[in-house]
């Protein structure tokens, strides 16, 4: 996190004003927490785009320094057999985001974020619907938990569920009980019918953003994983 970014986030949030939002080009953290879990195993330092009572919206640029969760032996998680991907020991990695940037949007109090991918060239990929806990905010960032079930929405509209079969596994390896995965599941549903209806995010334009070519790539600061007193939801 750039020093005056991490500066600006901090005093926004800490001078307990009305609002407490970022301002555009603020450098925050993106956490997730380990399921079942209290330490955090996904962290991405973003830059803010926009902050306001509609909608938190954050770029991850290409190259940032990121944590992410490997198997105890450095294993890539996504290369270990289904069955027990979720029942061996994990540590956590510093890694970079490889690839084309991704934009984040989040509206308040909903249980899932939207997330915006391109192909090299700024050719729109698809959205990445990303069912979650509401993100929580804090003086330098927002926390949420993953909850496996994702949904895919193409540029045409036309959308499908993705990782079912790691939702179902997560259930069965007891990482979420039948009520959370009951309410994971019509948590879908209700962003189902926002795709369907063509609603915001998906109708405000953001395929055509891009970002400003003046921000600089967030680093990863050395206290990514502590664990302030969150400020509100």
């Amino acid at each position: 996190m750039a020093d005056g970014g991490a500066v600006s986030a901090v005093r926004a949030a800490e001078a307990g004003t009305a609002t407490s939002f970022w301002a555009p080009g603020s450098q925050i953290l993106w956490r997730y927490r380990e399921n079942a879990g209290a330490r955090f195993h996904i962290v991405r330092p973003v830059t803010v785009v926009r902050d306001d009572a509609d909608l938190l919206a954050v770029w991850l640029a290409p190259g940032t320094e990121c944590v992410k969760p490997v198997l105890a032996d450095g294993t890539a998680v996504h290369t270990e057999p289904l069955e027990s991907r979720y029942t061996k020991p994990r540590t956590v990695q510093r890694d970079r985001w490889f690839g084309t940037g991704v934009l984040k949007l989040a509206r308040p109090g909903l249980p899932w974020s939207v997330w915006l991918f391109w192909e090299p060239g700024w050719q729109f990929k698809n959205w990445y619907v990303n069912l979650e806990e509401p993100l929580v905010r804090w003086d330098g960032g927002v926390d949420s938990e993953d909850h496996f079930l994702d949904i895919t929405v193409e540029p045409d509209r036309s959308w499908q569920w993705r990782d079912e079969d790691e939702f179902a596994q997560a259930q069965q390896d007891g990482l979420m009980g039948p009520e959370l995965a009951g309410q994971v599941r019509r948590a879908g549903r209700s962003a189902v019918e926002v795709i369907r209806a063509w609603g915001p995010p998906f109708s405000d334009g953001w395929p055509d953003w891009r970002p400003d070519p003046s921000w600089t790539v967030p680093f990863l600061p050395e206290d990514w994983d502590r664990t302030p007193a969150h400020l509100s939801s």
